[in-house]
């Protein structure tokens, strides 16, 4: 169905659409002509205002519950609204405050301030809060590798910040327990601080021009536990969700199937991980509503997402909020740019 742009609506139907949806945003149940010819501002009698409405359902902005006299705006008309019609308002000194607050960088790992700045802006938004965070390409300490038979080992990669891969592997015709010792003394003092692509490069270069002094199972064995590492850590979750329990609202007990499904979507973080680095690609604010992306089809849900930059003005990672197409776009938009913006002064 053809959507018209605000522009083609007539002064009294933006009008009399805007109110619909602003009071569905804000209570979350059917808008009947009544309740608008109650409003100030508006000049009509409900019997207009229905008229109104039907030529709004006409248009495909607006739909009709069976089950009530009232309208509800369609994702096209949410879509409508937020592009052209909504008036943004920004977060409020006490809100900038309670983001910023929880934003101090103290000596702990950035992914403790990016969860403490998603659990307050859920909680600001009565959302899931999202963040997708930095990737880091971590930092060799240690690979050794413990014979299990002769034809496997189990490769112990240590990371700088100690975290810990344990990995069965296939080990190459011809290498012995000695072999893996000396495996692991090579790695400690060649390639020990090095991230995973230096170190390949390292190991290369030296075989290279004969110095690594290891033979050819070694040095294959070595390959193969640094690119085991990298293909793990390329598949870790690099997203974390806080406040899932906001979505169980007064609302929602009548919708319980939709929170259901929203809620198992939210289980799929690595689906979720890959519509936000969508976002990195733009310059600003993304916001998906209900089936416009298919994940949320199901359950109807909207995403709002931000990017965030590190020092050098690169994007780093996303973040933003997941929840019900009728949420408050015109005070959780601003409020997720601003925690952008604050993330982008943390990194700095």
């Amino acid at each position: 169905m053809h959507l018209s742009p605000v522009t083609e609506l007539t002064d009294r139907a933006r009008d009399v659409f805007r109110m619909i949806v602003e009071n569905y945003l804000g209570t979350g149940v059917p808008v009947g002509s009544r309740t608008i010819s109650k409003l100030p501002g508006i000049n009509l009698s409900p019997a207009s205002i229905r008229n109104v409405m039907q030529d709004l359902e006409e248009l495909g902005l607006l739909s009709h519950p069976h089950t009530s006299a009232g309208r509800v705006p369609t994702e096209g008309g949410l879509r409508l609204f937020v592009d052209g019609m909504m008036q943004a308002a920004e977060p409020s000194p006490a809100e900038q405050a309670a983001i910023e607050g929880k934003l101090e960088r103290g000596a702990g790992p950035i992914e403790d301030a990016l969860a403490a700045a998603t659990s307050v802006l859920s909680g600001l938004s009565a959302c899931a809060g999202i963040v997708l965070v930095p990737k880091r390409e971590p930092v060799l300490k240690q690979l050794g590798f413990v014979m299990l038979s002769p034809a496997q080992a189990l490769a112990v990669m240590v990371g700088g910040d100690g975290s810990v891969e344990n990995r069965v592997v296939d080990l190459p015709p011809g290498v012995t327990p000695a072999a893996l010792t000396e495996v692991a003394n090579y790695v400690s003092s060649r390639l020990c601080g090095l991230t995973l692509q230096q170190a390949l490069a390292r190991l290369t270069e030296e075989i290279g021009a004969g110095q690594a002094a290891l033979d050819q199972a070694a040095q294959e064995l070595i390959a193969r536990g640094l690119a085991l590492w990298s293909e793990d850590g390329s598949k870790r979750p690099v997203l974390i969700v806080r406040g899932q329990a906001n979505l169980l609202d007064q609302a929602a007990a009548a919708d319980l199937e939709r929170v259901r499904q929203l809620l198992d979507e939210l289980e799929g973080k690595q689906e979720i991980a890959r519509l936000l680095d969508s976002a990195r690609a733009g310059q600003g604010m993304k916001i998906f509503i209900g089936s416009e992306n298919k994940l949320f089809a199901l359950s109807g849900s909207s995403v709002i997402a931000a990017p965030y930059r590190g020092g050098d003005g690169k994007v780093v990672g996303v973040v933003g909020v997941i929840g019900p197409t009728r949420l408050n776009y015109a005070r959780v938009v601003p409020m997720v740019d601003f925690t952008a913006q604050a993330l982008t002064r943390l990194m700095a």
